[in-house]
């Protein structure tokens, strides 16, 4: 079968990155599949590239995944990335596709989810119960107050030594103006960010965890980030705000089913928390990595 590839122009700019597309077609201009390629304007990961290739199934096995990865890669150099990184279904057909094709899992990530409906209320009371002491909770929607802005947005460089498996993404940048926006981004399209954090004797936020709420108030919230300074880890405060943020959801949003989050396979800690939550894993993705310096 005659394959054609055409770039697109995609409108979806954003901030720190924008992306690139290509669709595969066959006689008489039948799409049979699409791949973006979004490239990090990052300065610290603007060696990053990230791929989505979708084939129809029945059109699989012609060579269509195959052409749009070739002008997927060559869009990546032709932009100076040196790094693809691809996620698929650990042995999903998409997880063999991308093995056979030069990449390389680089990081596991597990999925679980907490059903609202089977909370153990029990071990919710024993966590939100244990003495923290010299810290306290407080908790926000949308943007932080004021006074935990900058506090909040430093807090946010604890994510930077999460574990990334062998994936170099380079650190997080973060300031008081991307932390709004994120929370703009999340209002505009009307979902709800939803936010709890512990705060030190300075009245710092020291650890805190994210949730993002359907417009709906309806099925599953999903966790944006859960995060511990490194001089205030062995408390338990990852465990303390999860629970209190699961305690404020079941009272906030009753209708709602249950609550995501996606941790690194190798982040033993934060998925002895969620386990000690409730939570328990749904699937796992594979995040495949193809470095174009040795290509």
């Amino acid at each position: 079968m005659s394959i054609t590839i055409t770039p697109l122009t995609d409108p979806d700019y954003r901030p720190f990155s924008r992306r690139i597309a290509w669709v595969a077609s066959g006689p008489g201009d039948h799409p049979l599949g699409t791949a973006y390629l979004r490239l990090n304007s990052k300065p610290t990961q603007q060696h990053l590239a990230e791929l989505e290739i979708a084939v129809h199934p029945a059109e699989r096995r012609q060579g269509v995944g195959t052409g749009l990865l070739a002008a997927a890669v060559r869009g990546a150099r032709e932009n100076e990335a040196t790094t693809v990184l691809a996620d698929a279904a650990a042995g999903s057909p998409g997880d063999h596709f991308l093995a056979v094709r030069g990449f390389t899992v680089g990081l596991e990530l597990v999925y679980t989810r907490l059903s609202l409906a089977e909370i153990d209320s029990a071990v919710l009371r024993d966590v939100l119960a244990r003495p923290y002491t010299g810290y306290r909770l407080t908790s926000w929607v949308g943007p932080p107050p004021d006074e935990l802005l900058e506090s909040f947005t430093h807090a946010r460089a604890a994510m930077n030594d999460a574990p990334t498996g062998d994936i170099s993404y380079g650190p997080e940048s973060w300031d008081v103006e991307r932390t709004k926006y994120v929370a703009d981004v999340v209002a505009q399209r009307g979902d709800h960010l939803e936010t709890v954090a512990a705060v030190d004797p300075a009245g710092d936020v020291v650890a805190f965890t994210e949730l993002v709420v359907p417009g709906d108030r309806t099925g599953d919230a999903q966790h944006y980030g859960t995060a511990v300074l490194s001089g205030h880890r062995g408390h338990g405060l990852a465990r303390w705000v999860k629970a209190e943020q699961v305690r404020q959801t079941m009272v906030r949003h009753p209708d709602l089913a249950g609550l995501l989050t996606d941790t690194a396979a190798t982040n033993h800690a934060m998925r002895q928390v969620n386990t000690d939550l409730g939570y328990q894993e749904i699937h796992r993705i594979h995040r495949h990595h193809l470095s174009l310096t040795s290509t």
